[in-house]
């Protein structure tokens, strides 16, 4: 048995009793022990004995021993468990947990957000009506962190059917399915901002819409049901006395947060009237006497967007998967008549060809197609010189209006845009605007300023993950006489403006925030800046020339009547004949300087 000390304190009396136990191999003797314990003092101890006055009464009482906490029993499902957890998942529900998804991550952010959605369905509506579009946001602050926004407009109106759909629901719109220019795509934004009110305040949507001067305005307040992804009409009246004869005007209250800067709702809304110079918009902002008071950018120009097609899609943008569900959901009689009707710039001609080419029978129903077939006509598609898609479904806002609406907005002294042509990504076609105003009452210290758009809406956050962005830091402006860090935007008095329209736009998220990197957008997109900065550079240049040529004629100036004093008095000349030479020097000089 191995050696062991213990210490234990007397009970009474507080004196300190040591006690040692040792133990050798073999019997232990009772006289040894006795010998031990006759010599306590001999013995170091580590610790020292309590004093004998203390009381064992104000001694601290010795803690009970933990008990061990208890395991928590653990359950495990098995699979008829967990099918009983199962359940769909409603779209507006995904959304309403995901809201950042839609531009609704921060109160600012949330308010913006919430405008934007509202006049591009102003925009798109009034557009599509062949109505010059005169727009009125209101911003009215009811509490420190809630506000209540409406858009009105003078558009078609709503029919009072669709109204509940149109608001109440996510992902119901008109634009998905079309291949045609338009600002909205998914019909998510004007419905997700008034979910956004609804989770934030409780208050529902409140629409009055009107379709026409003979017909009765009609007053809608309505929730959406996340779980079903369906509006619930709370009232439904008629109003006879609304101002308008068409049109329609939302409200939507909201927990917000209202700021200036680059991001607030003022510089949005001159930034709309730069890409849609036809406009009329009329801001009243939350405090209208502590600001300018309502700010109205009237019209440029009183002619509409030209009218843009709704085109098919061309077989160079078309997946396999999509291919062959375009074949199982034909109304034509075979693949030839599929490749001719389903898709834009394949005749008959063309389809013969690549039916020939993938060496399936152009008479084949198509909903007989096998996937290997399909496989083999898709790739024979892609070797197969097709025209480029139609160009009429999209309308760019063109060079004159460019100039026109940054010269209304920015004061500077040269202006640049270029309209490229239209070219193809994925088999959509899309074209690229960019403008450049340079010099005037902009600052020279700072940064270019840079407007993005995207189908004549301007684009607020992450703009370092754009294509925009990526396309203005990667073109090299110091060959156009501008300052530039590596890998930054150019410094100057210079803003930036580039646009593209498409019939689909690749944006990075739902939110519609930034475009993708897609090597042809950026590609058009720089060739645009570069053919701007090649004017710009041209203005440049011819400023320093001026400049160059003021200083000179400065020094013709100062010096000239200096030489003439000169000259008379070595040469004894008169006034008359010193004021001559001073006419003939200038004259040379002024031929030489030219030359």
């Amino acid at each position: 048995m191995s050696k062991q000390g213990s210490f234990a304190f007397g009970e009474k009396g507080g004196s300190a009793a040591v006690t040692a136990a040792g133990a050798k191999s073999g019997s232990s003797s009772r006289k040894a022990t006795k010998k031990k314990a006759a010599k306590p003092a001999k013995r170091k101890t580590a610790r020292k004995a309590p004093k004998a006055s203390t009381p064992a009464a104000k001694r601290p009482a010795a803690k009970p021993a933990a008990k061990p906490a208890a395991k928590r029993e653990r359950t495990r499902s098995d699979a008829t468990e967990m099918a009983t957890k199962q359940r769909d998942i409603s779209v507006s529900e995904f959304f309403a947990k995901n809201r950042h998804l839609l531009g609704f991550d921060n109160p600012s952010k949330a308010l913006l957000t919430t405008v934007k959605e509202g006049v591009d369905n102003s925009l798109d509506a009034c557009e599509e009506a062949g109505i010059l579009p005169d727009i009125r946001v209101e911003i009215h602050q009811l509490d420190e962190t809630r506000f209540r926004i409406a858009i009105e407009d003078n558009g078609p109106g709503i029919v009072k059917a669709q109204v509940p759909k149109i608001f109440g629901r996510l992902l119901y719109g008109s634009k998905f399915h079309r291949l045609r220019q338009s600002r909205g795509q998914q019909g998510i934004g004007i419905s997700a901002a008034g979910m956004y009110g609804l989770l934030t305040t409780g208050k529902p949507v409140r629409i009055v819409t009107r379709t026409g001067r003979r017909k009765p305005a009609h007053l809608f307040e309505l929730v959406m049901d996340t779980k079903t992804n369906d509006p619930k009409v709370k009232r439904d009246e008629t109003l006879d006395d609304w101002h308008k004869e068409h049109g329609t005007r939302v409200e939507i209250e909201l927990e917000g947060s209202y700021r200036g800067g680059q991001h607030s709702v003022e510089a949005y809304i001159r930034q709309i009237s730069l890409a849609n110079p036809h406009a009329a918009i009329e801001y009243l902002p939350p405090n209208p006497s502590k600001t300018n008071g309502t700010v109205e950018l009237v019209r440029v120009t009183n002619e509409l967007p030209p009218e843009t097609a709704e085109i098919k899609p061309h077989p160079y943008g078309v997946e396999l998967g999509v291919l062959m569900q375009m074949f199982r959901d034909t109304r034509a009689r075979n693949v030839r008549g599929c490749l001719h009707t389903d898709f834009s710039r394949v005749s008959g001609r063309t389809a013969d060809d690549i039916c020939a080419r993938a060496g399936v029978k152009n008479t084949r129903r198509p909903s007989e197609v096998t996937r290997d077939q399909a496989e083999s006509i898709y790739k024979a598609i892609q070797k197969t010189k097709l025209m480029a898609p139609p160009t009429d479904c999209i309308a760019p806002i063109g060079e004159d209006l460019l100039e026109a609406a940054l010269k209304a907005e920015v004061k500077a002294d040269f202006y640049a845009s270029v309209t490229r042509k239209p070219t193809v990504y994925r088999g959509n076609p899309f074209m690229i605007e960019a403008a450049i105003a340079y010099g005037g009452e902009l600052s020279g210290d700072d940064s270019a300023t840079v407007y993005r758009f995207a189908n004549r809406v301007p684009l607020q956050y992450q703009q370092g993950a754009c294509a925009v962005t990526k396309a203005v830091t990667g073109t090299d402006w110091k060959s156009y006489q501008m300052q530039q860090p590596r890998g930054a935007l150019p410094v100057g008095p210079m803003v930036v403006m580039v646009h593209i329209a498409s019939v689909w736009v690749p944006f990075t998220s739902e939110s519609k925030e930034a475009v993708a990197h897609y090597p042809e957008i950026i590609k058009e997109m720089r060739l645009a800046l570069q053919e701007c900065g090649r004017r710009v550079a041209t203005h440049i240049r011819k400023r320093r020339r001026e400049a160059d040529e003021a200083k000179k004629r400065a020094y013709i100036e100062k010096y000239i009547p200096q030489v003439a004093v000169g000259l008379q008095e070595i040469l004894g000349f008169s006034d008359k004949e010193r004021d001559k030479v001073v006419t003939n020097l200038t004259d040379v000089l002024e031929k030489s300087r030219k030359l």
